[in-house]
């Protein structure tokens, strides 16, 4: 598994009301040389949850989530992550007993990463656990790449931010300057700047890194 070390040491949660299988799993994951953090419940995760602010989680995580605990259930605990808008970030592996296996495959159908039938593969396990890492670094990663291009364009000026409209349109520099009534060689200096605070060598470049951040 290879991640990005900027994006910090990943981390695998475990929500299961047995003390035995969270201990298990944590050495499981020790053995891979993965950092791990014990719940007995989807309560106490939740709480967790509650100390954290709006840009959590900073790190790759994911999360082994038991189906069937007393008190607040996996799958409730599953829909609170998906409306908070975390499935990304923190992909769901549900750990499931026999019985519980067409709910477990509704769950993923609804954004779950996986779910792995107890008694389960250690090595199936944890190869699931790195690829759903990764997911969640990819994810992360991407929203900094978008954080990064959103303070790009708010360093802009207005008529830059014109320039730049009309140059992802395809527009040539005189029907730009043409249209905002300006010379051209105005415009090669606004399409300049515009490259450089942006960080592209090209039009198209500019277009599709818009587009990777949701914008235009």
């Amino acid at each position: 598994m290879n991640l990005d070390p900027a994006l910090g040491l990943p981390t695998v949660y475990l929500v299961d009301d047995e003390d035995v299988v969270r201990d298990a799993l944590a050495w499981l994951l020790r053995s891979r040389r993965l950092l791990s953090e014990g719940f007995p419940s989807a309560e106490a995760f939740e709480a967790h949850l509650g100390r954290q602010d709006a840009s959590w989680p900073r790190s790759p995580s994911c999360l082994v989530l038991d189906v069937r605990m007393p008190g607040t259930s996996g799958l409730v605990l599953f829909e609170s992550l998906a409306q908070r808008g975390l499935l990304q970030t923190l992909p769901v592996i549900f750990l499931t007993g026999h019985g519980d296996v067409p709910t477990a495959v509704a769950a993923v159908k609804r954004g779950a990463f996986d779910f792995v039938e107890k008694p389960f593969s250690n090595n199936a396990l944890v190869d699931r656990v790195e690829q759903a890492l990764e997911r969640s670094a990819a994810e992360l990663l991407s929203a900094r790449e978008q954080d990064v291009t959103r303070r790009a364009l708010a360093e802009l000026t207005e008529r830059e931010r014109e320039v730049m409209r009309l140059v992802i349109d395809g527009k040539p520099n005189k029907l730009i300057a043409d249209a905002l009534q300006i010379s051209v060689r105005t415009v090669e200096v606004h399409r300049a700047h515009v490259f450089d605070k942006m960080n592209v060598k090209s039009a198209v470049e500019l277009a599709n890194l818009l587009r990777g951040a949701g914008i235009g």
